[in-house]
């Protein structure tokens, strides 16, 4: 069975879709130079790096300093261990994020962007009114603000399953830790105050969380779960699914799939970090591929800097050597820019190139 008419794409999600196990609609099918590779690209698990030991002394410490060197430089991704959060915890997040979708379409539509007018928290699935030309990913997704905890809209939480927000309380707290730990290392890395990165984020920095669910496709080779994209985000911290890979990076042009460490957690530079380092570090492209049999969940953590901050290189970064190599931009700018780029499959970063 195949979908034909945008009207009932609309009325559904890419859940119902997958149930009912037809190929996918046309509105979902990538431009053949887009699609997922016939076969599976080379795998690589990216190097993983112990949080605490970036804080210790002596040798050990400087051994997993260059290590994350190394390891943001030739991927712009390091696997997080030893950071805090326990594998129970990051069990039940991945877990309770299955219940949700697993709930009934009814159900899960009390928590759409839809319910509320299209606001910006809530559970998207298929975008009403879409364009003829915009290929759709293979997703549906569930994003709320967590961070900072005063600004959060509890109503748009789901209450069922009944442990949803006290566990996404608890797992939120503890990558805020993570967050100022990391922005904390990668200051380190490139000589600035240890404490640069989180002031320029600034008090009202904000994290959003999304959960996504990505079903099974009869015809993974047509789809892609998210297409290729770098984040316009500060930093974004990944807790992938154990049980199913389905991340891949672009790495000298080359598109690798990632092997998660168990109960590590995936961190990628921003485009954010990228402009107020200079480019030393960078934002890498990546995309979600999608799986014939198994359904995928990951839930991801988006760190931005205050909307109404301007962000741009450190002067410290700047030299006669190593000249400014973006413009300054409010937070706010970026983030509509990116939002409108990413829809025409534009890099916003290329956009504020000096």
């Amino acid at each position: 069975m195949a979908y034909g008419s945008s009207a009932e794409e609309q009325e559904t999600s890419v859940l119902e879709l997958a149930r009912d196990g037809g190929e996918p609609p046309h509105s979902y099918v990538r431009r053949e130079e887009d699609r997922p590779l016939d076969a599976s690209p080379p795998a690589s698990p990216i190097p993983p790096v112990d949080l605490q030991l970036l804080f210790s002394s002596g040798p050990s410490k400087e051994s997993e300093m260059e290590k994350l060197r190394s390891t943001l430089d030739s991927w712009g991704f390091f696997q997080a261990i030893n950071h805090g959060i326990s594998s129970s915890l990051l069990e039940k997040v991945i877990n309770v994020g299955r219940e949700f979708f697993y709930l009934s379409k009814e159900e899960r539509q009390k928590f759409s962007k839809q319910a509320y007018g299209k606001d910006e928290d809530g559970l998207e699935t298929i975008p009403q009114n879409v364009p003829k030309d915009r290929i759709l990913e293979w997703n549906d997704h569930l994003y709320l603000q967590v961070i900072p905890e005063h600004a959060r809209k509890i109503d748009r939480w789901p209450d069922n399953p009944t442990s949803f927000r006290n566990i996404l309380h608890e797992y939120s707290m503890k990558i805020n830790d993570v967050i100022h730990l990391v922005l904390q290392a990668m200051a380190n890395l490139v000589g600035l105050e240890e404490d640069y990165f989180v002031r320029q984020f600034g008090n009202m920095a904000t994290v959003h969380a999304r959960f996504n669910y990505y079903p099974p496709c009869s015809r993974p080779d047509l789809v892609l779960g998210l297409k290729s994209h770098s984040d316009g985000s500060g930093i974004t911290i990944l807790l992938p699914d154990p049980a199913v890979d389905g991340l891949e990076v672009l790495k000298d042009n080359q598109w690798v799939r990632v092997c998660p460490v168990r109960h590590a957690i995936l961190i990628n530079v921003g485009d954010q970090i990228e402009i107020m380092s200079n480019g030393i570090f960078k934002s890498p492209v990546h995309r979600a591929v999608t799986n014939s049999e198994r359904e995928r969940i990951s839930v991801v953590m988006f760190l931005a800097a205050e909307v109404d901050k301007e962000i741009g290189p450190a002067d410290g970064l700047v030299s006669a050597g190593r000249p400014r190599l973006y413009k300054a931009i409010k937070v706010k700018d970026y983030l509509d820019m990116f939002l409108l780029n990413s829809l025409k499959g534009k890099r916003s970063i290329d956009f504020v190139r000096v």
